[in-house]
């Protein structure tokens, strides 16, 4: 097992202004961080990889599209979109030096179509992400998609909806991931999601219910881990958390209030609190 923190809580974009926070994460014990590909070129993604390596930090990624480059839009152009959009983010992930690139990818985040997904709409999920994993599959990165709660999209909810994106997709560098937020809103207990994902999810968001510090909330915790070493995962666990700092995502997160109170103890407790739940026996 892994551990790392998602940089989202400071940034959505990574700069050298935020190496001294790599530093702390460093220095508090985590493996690794969570890198947003937002924005950026090669050149900016190989002076953060130097940066990583010379902090002894590895990484993984996160990153969205939106509507102009939607995966299940009726319109080939906007397809085609998608798949370059992807392909991008791959390529920067690689760069890095990345494992996982995860994130809510197959759809626009809060664009709703008034009812559930479609089978065509399924279809064409699968087409474009069975491309975007072929050139995945060419730059050894896996594609870990995230399933979100109905409030934030239509399209892929549950636990059951990502495994059959899976299995659609039919390529071996495509995965899901599980993420204790969403699922404490969409599953009825961790344990069974967990169970039915066993050998399709790659990645694991660690996520309060308020998207607060882990182990302070009422997400089922020792039912989640109880459960992830039962399916013997032992891949990364990232701290997802979002605060106020940043006026546009904490709009897109519906972050209204502080929910710590401060970031040193979101990833100081929450790592603290993910490697006592997984030395329990």
């Amino acid at each position: 097992m892994k551990t790392g923190m998602n940089l989202l809580l400071w940034t959505t974009h990574v700069t050298a202004e935020h190496f001294a926070i790599l530093a702390r994460l460093k220095s508090a014990g985590f493996d690794g961080v969570e890198i947003p590909i937002f924005e950026g070129d090669a050149k900016h993604y190989s002076m953060l990889a130097q940066e990583l390596v010379k902090q002894g930090l590895e990484c993984t990624t996160v990153t969205v599209v939106g509507p102009e480059a939607n995966p299940i839009s009726p319109d080939p152009a906007i397809r085609k979109a998608a798949v370059e959009r992807h392909k991008w983010a791959i390529e920067m992930t690689a760069i890095l030096g990345g494992e996982n690139l995860c994130g809510p990818y197959h759809s626009p985040l809060a664009v709703f179509s008034g009812s559930g997904p479609t089978e065509d709409e399924r279809k064409r999920a699968a087409e474009v992400l069975r491309q975007s994993a072929e050139f995945a599959h060419k730059h050894n990165v896996t594609l870990a998609i995230e399933y979100l709660n109905r409030f934030e999209c239509y399209f892929l909810t549950t636990a059951a909806q990502a495994r059959a994106l899976v299995e659609a997709v039919g390529h071996s560098n495509f995965k899901t991931m599980y993420d204790t937020f969403h699922a404490n809103i969409e599953e009825k207990r961790p344990g069974p999601p967990i169970k039915h994902l066993a050998g399709h999810f790659a990645h694991v968001h660690i996520s309060e219910n308020d998207r607060g510090t882990p182990g302070t909330g009422m997400v089922h915790w020792y039912e989640t881990f109880e459960a992830l070493k039962e399916v013997r995962y032992d891949g990364w666990m990232v701290i997802e958390s979002f605060g106020r700092a940043l006026p546009a995502l904490a709009a897109a997160t519906k972050v209204w209030r502080d929910l710590f109170p401060n970031p040193e103890n979101v990833y100081t407790e929450g790592l603290r609190f993910i490697k006592e739940m997984w030395a329990k026996k």
